[in-house]
């Protein structure tokens, strides 16, 4: 039967391509989802699957508490799924496919080869925004899914297919799904892992540290009031901290030089060049270890900003507060012998003919919030990407087939395969 399925998911590459190209040329950014969403409710209808909306309702998201705090409106924004039912008995393993269709900005686009929003192939290459991360991988799970179906069978448990919003950002939509009630046996999302297998994932806090000085005459130029070189000092204290951090490494992160990173992510200060910047606001990102509560790594931020305040000469005249707005999330491990892991691996081998490498991820995904509040054990797979939140991101064809065959073959382990009844 392995030899079936390999042909027939493979028969679907040339839809895969082509779907992956429709998606590149949607513009996913945050709050402009709707078009790609648009195209994957057809791509599930067209599977003969109904898909359905899972919203997003900001009162829900903040009453949880892995609800991430976001300043802009969630109305009208949803998530689109679809359940591929089981023909007869459901006495298999249910079983979560989930990717996400918002991208990251493709800013300076003046540095791409080309139109991020435009998919442009190279050879074995698709080039484009979200090529990689990570339309790439809903492609491919339209494509396990379409090739199973192409000959005729269907699973002995309800497989759900996710496309989500908000994974660049919150996790919120993910979160919507599981507040909705969509859990499983297991999960896998297509991140692009380059054919790896990530089981374990750091916790993610976007904050941003916002400087009021006091804005003068350049000809004055009072010393210490200008906010812009006050967040100077800001930067260099949670650097400070990033190295803090990273001392201590669990087991899992032994080996990785530098697993805790801060990222200095966007700046605006000021008005006026010959006006001294009365206000500064800089957005952070930064990591901490699966295990560890956010809320501690919120309080040694605050710590870290409030003794900068009060210490350095520069914001002796500046009001300095911390603000969130995004990412608040903790991290999360599955152990390596769990089924889903062991299955998967063994799916994946029977494709390449090598077992993957297991992985624990310096980044997040939706997987933890499938797993931590979803129950649901989740892990991530995917194709081979490169320059993912970069210039001239591209995504490897060859490799979405292969990680949709070993998804196909994973269905049938995990959830069962029988013919449908018209077949």
């Amino acid at each position: 039967m392995d030899g079936e399925i390999l042909e027939a998911v493979a028969a679907e590459a040339p839809a895969m391509n082509a779907l992956l190209a429709e998606l590149v040329a949607a513009p996913t950014l945050l709050g402009d989802e709707a078009g790609g969403q648009a195209v994957m409710r057809r791509a599930f209808a067209e599977l003969g699957l109904e898909p359905f909306e899972v919203p997003l309702d900001a009162a829900a998201l903040e009453r949880h508490p892995a609800g991430a705090p976001h300043g802009w409106d969630v109305a009208g924004k949803a998530n689109v799924l679809a359940d591929w039912q089981p023909a007869g008995a459901a006495d298999g393993r249910s079983l979560i496919l989930n990717g996400h269709i918002d991208v990251v900005s493709p800013e300076p686009a003046s540095l791409w080869s080309g139109d991020p929003f435009a998919a442009r192939r190279d050879g074995e290459w698709l080039h484009g925004r979200g090529a990689g991360d990570m339309k790439a991988g809903l492609a491919a799970i339209v494509g396990a899914v379409g090739g199973l179906r192409r000959l005729g069978l269907a699973p002995r448990a309800r497989v759900q297919l996710q496309s989500v919003v908000e994974e660049e950002c919150t996790g919120n939509g993910a979160l919507a799904c599981v507040l909705a009630g969509h859990t499983a046996d297991a999960a896998i999302l297509t991140e692009p892992t380059r054919g790896a297998v990530w089981t374990a994932q750091v916790g993610v806090l976007w904050f941003q540290v916002r400087l009021l000085g006091a804005p003068a005459h350049a000809g004055d130029a009072p010393v210490g009031a200008n906010a812009i070189e006050g967040s100077f000092a800001v930067i260099e204290a949670l650097r400070r901290l990033e190295a803090e951090l990273n001392v201590v490494r669990p087991p899992l992160y032994a080996a990785h030089p530098h697993p805790i990173n801060l990222n200095v992510g966007m700046i605006r200060g000021g008005d006026w060049p010959s006006t001294v910047a009365g206000e500064c606001v800089t957005h952070f990102r930064l990591a901490t270890f699966p295990g560890e509560a956010i809320a501690d790594l919120k309080a040694r931020v605050e710590e870290t900003v409030a003794g900068v305040a009060a210490y350095h000469p520069a914001l002796a005249r500046q009001r300095v507060e911390v603000l969130y707005d995004g990412f608040q999330c903790e991290g999360y491990e599955l152990e390596h012998d769990a089924p889903l892991v062991t299955g998967l691996l063994d799916a994946a081998a029977r494709v390449t003919g090598q077992r993957p490498p297991v992985f624990a991820s310096t980044a997040t995904t939706d997987a933890r919030t499938l797993q931590l509040y979803g129950g649901t054990p989740a892990v991530c797979f995917g194709p081979v990407a490169e320059n993912e939140h970069a210039v001239d991101e591209c995504v490897h064809l060859p490799s979405v087939t292969a990680t949709a065959q070993a998804i196909a073959l994973f269905i049938a382990d995990w959830c069962g395969l029988e013919p449908t009844p018209s077949s």
